[in-house]
């Protein structure tokens, strides 16, 4: 198996991505562990001097002027995980609880926080145990870092709090004792160490970047179905007129719908007709999907610096060189991934309207694309619940960083809601993925009033792998149940995988650019 060096090796979506999937080991070298034990003896210092350092022998926020002794610092950051430990709601999704461990890890392992080693080798045993602690998805105002979901999942580390176990959800003291462990007793600033920085955030964010990119990959295809079933234009994505306009997202996904099409038959079939022009929902697919993958980008540029980043507070340099500053705060993410909701959104808004065009009748396709219309409504109803979905996430889409509310008796005047701006892109994206399945049910259908046309094999390849779940619709049905089947062939890649394999075998190049990868 490989391996990953916390705190020394560069970490990027694809790496964290594998480490929680178990498909690369991460160990803390000698190199790290040193760095480790040597932050810690110069927290330690601090702990026995006299100078007052905040959250090693002081209070925490308002109380940063109350000095602690040192024979009460223990219990001080004990304390800090239970006090703080406020969370409500839902517990979060056990692969984003496992994405926080990793990225503490890493963050900690790089020796600016005085962290014993011992607690960080508790954490890599709860990783690679899948013991995930409990961790509800309300209460972070994402500023001094996540300090409610941080608490709550290093709750454990005390024998404190509850851990999901096989999906199964125990006190955490009780799989300590199972496994024979004990309660750890944190030293001197570990407490803060452990809660004080942004990795409830940075895992929204790095699981984000790789949903948000499967659902632009998904667009790009499912968008070259439904042109086909429109007997839309290829023009449009010739690679020319995308050079004298050359956004990186926009030439991206020109190339990859100018290669899915290269070659229809379909499309040579009215090469020649008096069409002008497509609607923009069709002939805007570069600039549209596009302006989505900048944003993709962008995302993933900001999520891969946090990932390598140290995000809590103090900043212990040696025992004379301490800085109390701001790295905890979430700013830095909370605005890209705003933003990121945003772009992610117009995929869903897009989409419907290409699921409204081909029920309007236009172009050779029957209304509502069904040929007995009256006794049998069709595609009517599904896109009701399109425009249902991207009106859902236009309220989803205002910024939670625009915002900011006071906390902590004024000592943390400004807030960055980031907490809010990545649990909100995943609602999104939620979304997206059912109107998705929407669209692909009406681009399907579409087909079938071509044939015997043929599209490309790739394309083809699709159609096959859809019929195989959904049948073509000869009259009314319960369409929830096709929505769904789609739906699950979506979420579990097997569409984007199929697509991407066919592609291979046709020799299609629908990855051009090596920096839309996740790695």
């Amino acid at each position: 198996m490989k391996t990953f060096n916390y705190g020394t090796d560069h970490l990027s979506v694809g790496l964290c991505l594998d480490i929680a999937a178990g498909k690369v080991k991460g160990i803390i070298n000698e190199e790290a562990k040193n760095r480790v034990d040597t932050s810690w003896r110069e927290v330690g210092k601090i702990a026995h001097g006299t100078e007052a350092v905040y959250g090693i022998n002081t209070g925490f926020g308002p109380l940063c002027d109350t000095r602690i002794s040192e024979q009460d610092t223990s219990m001080l950051q004990s304390n800090i995980l239970k006090s703080h430990s406020v969370g409500i709601g839902n517990p979060i999704p056990e692969e984003i609880a496992k994405l926080m461990l990793i990225t503490k890890v890493h963050a900690l392992a790089q020796g600016f926080s005085g962290i014993a080693l011992q607690t960080l080798e508790r954490i890599i045993w709860h990783i690679e145990n899948n013991v995930i602690p409990v961790v509800p998805e309300k209460g972070s105002v994402g500023a001094s870092g996540d300090l409610a979901p941080l608490s709550h999942l290093f709750l454990p580390l005390i024998g404190l709090g509850e851990v999901s176990v096989n999906g199964q959800h125990h006190p955490a003291d009780v799989v300590l004792k199972d496994n024979n462990l004990k309660p750890l007793t944190l030293g001197p600033k570990e407490g803060l160490a452990l809660i004080n920085g942004t990795q409830f955030i940075l895992a929204f964010a790095v699981n984000g970047v790789e949903r948000f990119k499967n659902i632009l990959d998904t667009a790009d295809i499912i968008g070259a179905v439904s042109l086909e079933g429109l007997m839309g234009s290829a023009k449009p994505f010739d690679e020319r007129l995308h050079t004298i306009r050359p956004y990186k997202g926009t030439k991206h996904v020109a190339k990859r719908l100018a290669a899915m099409l290269q070659g229809s038959e379909i499309g040579s079939s009215h090469a020649d007709c008096d069409r002008v022009q497509d609607p923009y929902s069709l002939r805007c697919m570069p600039q549209v999907h596009g302006a989505s993958r900048n944003a993709w980008l962008h995302l993933k540029e900001m999520t891969e610096i946090e990932l390598n980043s140290v995000t809590d507070n103090p900043i212990v340099f040696n025992a004379d060189d301490t800085i109390s500053g701001g790295n905890f705060h979430g700013q830095p993410m909370a605005i890209p991934l705003d933003y990121a909701a945003i772009a992610a959104a117009e995929l869903g808004n897009i989409a419907d309207r290409r699921c409204y065009l081909m029920s309007e009748g236009r172009y050779g396709l029957p209304k509502l694309l069904t040929s007995d219309a009256g006794l049998n409504s069709g595609l009517m109803i599904p896109q009701y619940t399109t425009a249902a979905l991207v009106t859902e996430n236009k309220t989803l889409c205002f910024p939670a960083s625009a915002d900011s509310v006071p906390t902590s008796l004024g000592q943390e005047d400004h807030v960055s809601m980031g907490s809010i701006s990545g649990r909100k892109l995943h609602q999104i994206i939620n979304n997206i993925e059912y109107i998705q399945a929407i669209e692909l049910l009406y681009a399907t259908q579409a087909l079938e009033f071509r044939r015997p046309l043929q599209s490309t094999g790739m394309i083809e390849a699709c159609y096959q792998l859809v019929r195989e779940h959904v049948p073509a619709i000869k009259e009314d049905r319960i369409f929830a149940t096709d929505i769904n089947a789609l739906h699950k062939l979506i979420t579990s890649g097997q569409f984007l995988a199929l697509a991407n394999q066919t592609a291979q075998n046709h020799n299609i190049n629908l990855n051009n650019d090596g920096q839309f990868g996740i790695y």
